[in-house]
C-alpha cells in the first residue's frame, strides 16, 4: 500500500548530509512494510536484522561499536554481502538492543557511506530512557504514522478521486454526487482507521466485522505491551489512563481531567503513565494556548491539554461505537461524533507536519485547533456536520486578526471573510488538501 513517507525516504536516501535513521511510530503502523518496500525500489537488496526474534544478534555490539567489525560480523552470520550505496541495512525492532542504537554515531562518523535505518515497536518509550546513550546530533528522525485520509482513498482504488479535487477551486462547488461519496469514505475511514492490517482488510473483504476483529487483536496487543514493557509500578496506571481517554473525550469539554481516570488519583501520580503511553506513540497531547504567539510552542500550557488517540478508527473500536451508528447518523450520536472529527482532524494535521494547539479564552470562548506557518497563526474551527456558526472562530479573529483560518464541516466548499480574516469552509474529507487553499 502507498505511503507518503517514501518519498520523505528518498529525499533521505539522496541527501548528502545524511545520516543514519531511526523511525518512530505506534505498533503496527507500518514501519517495517513502508521501510522495506523502500528497500526493495530503491537498493539491490535489504539486509533487514531483527533484535526481537534474534536476540542473540546482541552480542555483536557488546565487544566494541565499530561499525566496521559489526558490518563484518553480520555478513559472517548472515552470509549477506553488504555494500555501501546498494545495500539498505535496516535495524528492526532496534529498542531491543540499546548499543546498536548508540552505535548510529559510529555509523554517521566512520561509515557514512552506508544507508542504515533504526525502526522499533516501542521505540519512542527507549528513546526516553536515560540510561540510553544516545547519539545526540549524529541521527536524522522520521515519524510514521497511521494511514491518513489521503492514503486511505489510495488503498481503496480512489486515485482519480483525489486527481479530481486536488487544487480544486473555493469558487466552484463540488457536486453533490462527489460530495456524497467523499462524505461516504470519511465515515468508512471514521470505522476503519489508517491501521494498515485494518485497511488491507476492509480493501480486500468490505467486512466491516473482520476490520473490528483486527482492531481488536490490535488493542490486544497494545495492552499486552503495557505489562511486558512498561516499568510494574506504572502498568495499573496506564490501564486507567488508556480505559479513561474514550470517556473523557465524550464529555462536552473534552479537557483530560486526572481525577476523572481513578478517583482520589492526581497528576503527580499519574503522569508518568501519561507519558508512557505517549512515547509509545498510542495518544496525542493537544495543549491549550490562551495568549498565541509565535513561536506557538513557547506558549503552551503543559498543565492543560486534552488527549487523543493515535488512530479514529481504533478510538471508534475501543469507545464501543458501532459502524452502523456512524453509518446511519444515528440521532444519539453528536457529541463523540464531534470527538471523531476532532481526533481525525488532528491526525490530518500532524501527518502534514503541522503541531497544532487548542485555544481558549476564559469560559467564553475554545477554538479547536490553531497551528502556525509561515504566514503566522492559522485558526481551525471543526464541526462535524454541516453547521458552519463559530462564535469562537469569530471572537479569535476579533482578537488576533489572522490573515486566513478554515471551518471544517460537513458543508459545501467556499470561501467568506469573517472580521478581517479570509476564511475558507473546507469540507472535512479535504482536510489532506488543507496546504492548497
Amino acid at each position: 500500500m502507498y505511503r507518503e513517507i517514501t518519498r520523505k525516504l528518498t529525499e533521505w536516501k539522496d541527501d548528502t548530509r545524511r545520516k543514519p535513521l531511526l523511525i518512530t511510530g505506534v505498533r503496527q503502523c507500518g514501519k517495517t512494510y513502508a521501510i522495506n518496500e523502500f528497500g526493495k525500489e530503491y537498493f539491490n537488496d535489504v539486509l533487514k536484522i531483527n533484535f526481537e526474534s534474534h536476540p542473540g544478534l546482541n552480542e555483536i555490539f557488546d565487544y566494541d561499536l565499530d561499525p566496521k567489525r559489526i558490518v563484518r560480523e553480520l555478513e559472517l552470520i548472515t552470509k549477506h554481502k553488504i555494500v555501501s550505496g546498494k545495500t539498505l541495512l535496516f535495524f528492526d525492532e532496534i529498542q531491543e538492543c540499546p548499543k546498536a542504537i548508540t552505535s548510529l554515531k559510529y555509523f554517521c562518523e566512520d561509515l557514512k557511506e552506508l544507508h542504515v535505518i533504526g525502526a522499533g515497536s516501542l521505540l519512542g518509550v527507549a528513546l526516553n530512557n536515560k540510561a540510553l546513550s544516545f547519539p545526540v546530533g549524529k541521527v536524522n528522525r522520521m515519524q510514521l504514522y497511521p494511514m491518513n485520509f489521503r492514503e486511505f482513498l489510495i488503498a481503496s482504488g480512489e486515485n482519480e478521486l483525489l486527481e479530481l479535487l486536488s487544487g480544486w477551486s473555493v469558487k466552484r462547488s463540488i457536486p453533490e454526487h462527489i460530495k456524497g461519496k467523499m462524505e461516504r469514505l470519511l465515515k468508512h475511514y471514521f470505522i476503519v482507521g489508517g491501521m494498515p492490517e485494518a485497511v488491507k482488510v476492509w480493501k480486500e473483504t468490505g467486512d466491516l466485522e473482520k476490520v473490528e476483529q483486527v482492531q481488536k487483536e490490535i488493542l490486544d496487543d497494545y495492552a499486552d505491551d503495557f505489562s511486558k514493557h512498561a516499568p510494574i509500578s506504572e502498568v495499573p496506571k496506564i490501564r486507567w489512563i488508556w480505559d479513561s481517554i474514550p470517556v473523557q473525550l465524550s464529555k462536552e469539554n473534552r479537557k483530560f481531567i486526572f481525577s476523572h481516570v481513578k478517583a482520589g488519583k492526581r497528576w503527580q501520580e499519574l503522569e508518568d503513565g501519561l507519558q508512557w503511553l505517549k512515547n509509545a506513540g498510542l495518544i496525542y497531547q493537544l495543549e491549550l494556548i490562551d495568549n498565541p504567539e509565535i513561536p506557538l510552542s513557547s506558549c503552551a500550557n503543559k498543565t492543560y491539554f486534552k488527549v487523543y488517540l493515535a488512530d479514529v478508527g481504533l478510538l471508534r473500536s475501543r469507545a464501543g461505537l458501532s459502524a452502523d451508528a456512524i453509518m446511519s447518523e444515528n440521532i444519539h450520536f453528536t457529541r463523540f461524533k464531534g470527538a471523531l472529527s476532532e481526533n481525525y482532524v488532528y491526525q490530518e494535521l500532524i501527518s502534514q507536519g503541522k503541531e497544532p494547539f487548542f485555544w481558549r479564552s476564559g469560559n467564553t470562548a475554545e477554538l479547536d485547533f490553531i497551528y502556525e506557518d509561515n504566514d503566522g497563526i492559522v485558526p481551525v474551527e471543526v464541526k462535524s456536520a454541516d453547521n458552519s456558526q463559530a462564535k469562537s472562530y469569530k471572537m479569535f479573529c476579533e482578537k488576533y486578526n489572522p490573515g486566513y483560518g478554515f471551518k471544517l464541516t460537513l458543508k459545501n466548499i467556499g470561501e467568506n471573510i469573517c472580521v478581517n480574516t479570509k476564511t475558507v469552509n473546507l469540507p472535512l474529507y479535504m482536510v489532506w488538501d488543507i496546504d492548497n487553499f
